[in-house]
């Protein structure tokens, strides 16, 4: 299996799917850690096993996790108002419409939003880039996703829309614990998983260079993107392919210390059955492409992660958790199995196809091995 994994990967290079990826996966037969490529158009090094990427959204599974141990904790709840916590969530507006010059309509919010809600992407909250509403607004107000006390798209509870909900839930983990989300990342969860390069401020020159996909379809060397603190949450870690997995390893086990029964149950279990969950119509193909995940296959949302509930032809079992980051990084956990698997890359737009067809065929190989 490894010498089938290793050249896949160098294929998709040859391929001009990526300039460099890494990747890792772990099963019955061991743990396995793979690069391929350079690290960068602008950085000719080989890719590194210990090459650090912006995971972006991958950061959000590992937000779930720490508002979860604080909801076992007692100091955080996940049915009461959020805005308890979050003065900005305590009245919500919502987006409703816009009138005949264009103008957005506004009211308020028919219920509180709660962690809960934060936590399966049922707040309301939404990213402008899968939203074609909350573009709209943004073009039509100037503001944008750090503007402010943000507005829903929906009412909490009506729908599934991916967006900064968990940049929220990042929000009500430092309200509750006292503490930046570094530190209590770092004293809960990295410093006990041994995740020595996950961080919020990487080291510069193991990082992997950034890139966009130009007209002709090859890659563009670009400034890595812009690290906002309020949006840590849901996108501002960065790591590697070998950390990553050894957190997939402790959720999809026993928790390793650092989760609870009941938070693992959170975590694996269904906690809505939105048809959408996991669908991405994107408003800017230049930052995302539509995202499908998992065509034909049944699908829900935990407390944490994308979980299917139909078995994969050739690959992950139903149950698995799964998810992404926007710059082409991808990720699966397989409970049923015990197989994980994480491929990163770093380039715009997210979904590519290429990439999508280079993770489903890594994920396949995996399980034929």
């Amino acid at each position: 299996m490894s010498r089938t994994l290793q050249d896949l990967l160098d294929k998709a290079v040859s391929d001009g799917v990526a300039p460099g990826l890494a990747a890792a996966v772990a099963g019955p037969g061991g743990v396995h850690h793979f690069a391929a490529g350079v690290r960068g158009l602008s950085d000719p090094r080989p890719m590194a096993l210990d090459s650090v990427f912006w995971i972006a959204s991958c950061t959000k599974a590992i937000t779930a996790l720490a508002a979860l141990q604080l909801v076992e904790r007692g100091l955080l709840s996940l049915d009461n108002p959020i805005g308890d916590r979050i003065p900005m969530l305590a009245a919500p507006k919502v987006l409703d419409g816009f009138e005949a010059d264009g103008a957005p309509r506004l009211r308020a919010a028919r219920r509180a939003v709660t962690l809960r809600d934060l936590l399966t992407h049922t707040s309301g909250l939404a990213y402008d880039f899968c939203s074609a509403d909350l573009t709209r607004y943004f073009a039509a107000t100037g503001e944008n996703l750090l503007s402010g006390a943000p507005t829903l798209v929906f009412d909490p509870g009506q729908h599934w829309q991916y967006g900064i909900g968990i940049d929220a839930a990042g929000w009500a983990i430092e309200a509750a614990s006292g503490q930046s989300l570094d530190v209590y990342f770092a004293e809960n969860i990295l410093r006990p998983l041994g995740m020595a390069d996950t961080s919020f401020a990487p080291d510069a020159d193991r990082r992997a260079g950034m890139h966009v996909r130009g007209p002709d379809g090859g890659h563009i060397a670009v400034d890595a993107f812009p690290n906002a603190p309020q949006m840590w949450g849901g996108g501002g870690l960065t790591s590697t392919a070998p950390d990553y997995l050894k957190f997939l390893q402790a959720i999809m086990s026993d928790g390793a210390g650092i989760a609870g029964a009941n938070t693992l149950a959170l975590l694996h279990d269904i906690q809505t059955d939105h048809p959408a969950a996991g669908d991405l119509i994107s408003s800017n193909l230049a930052f995302s492409q539509d995202f499908r995940p998992m065509p034909g296959t049944r699908k829900h949302w935990t407390l944490g992660f994308l979980r299917n509930a139909d078995d994969v032809p050739g690959g992950r079992r139903a149950g698995s958790l799964a998810w992404g980051g926007i710059a082409n990084c991808y990720y699966w956990a397989d409970p049923a199995s015990g197989v994980a698997g994480v491929l990163f890359a770093q380039f715009l737009p997210f979904a590519d196809p290429k990439m999508m067809a280079t993770f489903e065929a890594f994920e396949r190989a995996t399980y034929a091995g």
